[in-house]
């Protein structure tokens, strides 16, 4: 099973960008390849919205990799661990966005 991220943008074609190169340099460092694919964007009030999903591999590396600055979280389940992680990954690389863990 994949975990779907839903990200909220009000700068879709620069976050995307971003979001993109991110993603392909953590694939990089957990060894995964072509491990993500996104969904078309919808826009509402000013924010548009989109999906991507990422394979267990990539979640597991990423788990993995990071397991020592995922601890550093004081939330209660590992979902949400994950997903303030994601965010504050993304945010390090310059994109402005909000994130909402749909599967895992």
């Amino acid at each position: 099973m994949s975990t779907i991220l839903e990200i909220s943008t009000k700068n879709f074609t620069d976050d995307k960008l971003a979001i993109k190169m991110a993603l392909s340099h953590m694939e990089t460092l957990v060894g995964c390849i072509n491990s993500c694919s996104f969904s078309e964007p919808s826009t509402k009030f000013g924010w548009t919205f989109f999906k991507i999903a990422m394979n267990d591999d990539l979640r597991e590396g990423i788990e993995k990799k990071f397991a020592d600055m995922l601890k550093k979280y004081s939330w209660s389940n590992p979902s949400e661990k994950f997903t303030k992680f994601m965010t504050d990954y993304f945010n390090s690389k310059g994109c402005e966005i909000k994130i909402k863990l749909l599967d895992s």
